[in-house]
């Protein structure tokens, strides 16, 4: 199982950009008890990720690091800064991305990298839980509609920010409108699909 509070060297680590980040695979992972145990652990944006990567792959007793970040604007530059970080230290990941997820098993630690939202695409985790939202939602449209109708001049978040609003627009609307990670727990958003499942695949090939 996934956990997120820990008060000891981890041997398994996922390595994640925010709390909403960390509340999505926590509670992922909650769904599947055949999961193997890792540590989620929140380092608060991606500068601090690539900061780590070194200092976490030689951690005492580290078995599997993975690294989960988003895509953003360029997906190859953010590939390009994690390859550089592994390579520094001593890990030879491929040239670009695995579209399934990259694992490299050749070495201790075994190490994972996921780029959000399916290593294939620009973009966060945000394109990761539209994917989620069930097609005949009546709610989505309304949420796109609501932030799309915004003035530019009373928008107070930048247009490449957009889907971010819509999905947080939809989670108002939910139950327990909180962190994303909820509508998961409360399976207002589908865990079934393709993507969703590669995702979890990916977690358990790497945290085996």
């Amino acid at each position: 199982m996934a956990r997120i509070e820990s008060d000891q060297t981890e041997p398994r680590i996922l390595l994640v950009e925010g709390r909403n980040d960390k509340h999505v695979v926590w509670q992922l992972c909650d769904l599947y008890p055949e999961m193997p145990d890792f540590f989620i652990a929140d380092r608060g944006d991606i500068n601090a990720i690539i900061d780590s990567i070194g200092p976490e792959l030689l951690a005492p007793g580290r078995q599997a690091l993975g690294i989960m970040a988003d895509a953003d604007d360029d997906l190859q530059s953010r590939w390009d800064e994690v390859l550089y970080q592994l390579r520094t230290n001593g890990v030879q990941p491929p040239t670009s991305p695995d579209p399934r997820g990259t694992i490299i098993s050749d070495v201790q630690p075994r190490v994972g990298v996921w780029l959000m939202p399916d290593n294939s695409l620009t973009g966060e985790i945000e394109e990761f839980i539209q994917k989620m939202i069930p097609d005949n939602d009546p709610v989505w449209p309304l949420a796109q509609r609501y932030i799309n109708d915004i003035p530019d001049l009373h928008r107070k978040f930048p247009r490449g920010k957009t889907l971010r609003a819509q999905i947080h627009a939809w989670l108002s609307a939910r139950q327990e409108p909180r962190l994303m990670g909820s509508a998961v727990r409360t399976k207002d958003l589908d865990a079934s699909g393709a993507l969703c499942q590669s995702f979890l695949d990916w977690l358990s090939r790497l945290f085996r």
